[in-house]
């Protein structure tokens, strides 16, 4: 969605900036952690429970990843507490994540293949697509057997779908239009 993203990107852009003067991995991973707890039913219910003050959710995510004195982080939700904007939190994750890949020159590259790949295939599979897209590749690799055979390359908005099933869709497509 366009909207979150557009809502997400100035708490992101600040975290990072203050992440910045720190350990930015500290803070991706404290980022990814308030994602994953606000992800939780019973949590997103909790926030959106009128009789729970915002302090008492800030407090509640705080220790949720073990982070309650941290001042900066507790300034920060309590930010999103009061403007009701911590079910964000996912997208601002997202965003945090982009940002931090940017600045060190890098990306998330999303791998689905149709078998395992070993450790030798995925590291040469990397180094070709690191000359493609230009940049150090982050990979995480999936097996996804509906692809029948080859690979699915996803990085950013840029997708190389090399796969049989893609290749069978695309001579379907010809043959009927």
């Amino acid at each position: 969605m366009a909207e979150l993203s557009t809502i997400a990107r100035p708490y992101a852009e600040a975290l990072f900036d203050v992440a910045q003067s720190g350990d930015i991995n500290y803070w991706s991973e404290l980022v990814q952690g308030l994602a994953d707890v606000i992800r939780l039913p019973d949590v997103a219910a909790l926030i959106d429970t009128p009789k729970v003050s915002p302090a008492q959710v800030v407090d509640f995510l705080s220790n949720a990843v073990k982070a309650p004195n941290n001042t900066t982080l507790c300034n920060f939700l309590s930010v999103l507490a009061e403007r009701g904007r911590l079910l964000l939190m996912s997208e601002i994750s997202k965003q945090f994540d982009v940002l931090k890949n940017t600045s060190a020159g890098s990306a998330d590259v999303q791998i689905e293949s149709a078998f395992p790949i070993d450790d030798t295939q995925l590291s040469d599979l990397v180094v070709v697509l690191e000359r493609k897209f230009d940049c150090k590749l982050n990979a995480n690799v999936r097996v996804n057997p509906l692809l029948l055979g080859g690979v699915r390359v996803v990085v950013g908005d840029q997708v190389l779908d090399t796969s049989v099933r893609a290749r069978l869709v695309a001579m379907q497509a010809s043959l009927m239009g």
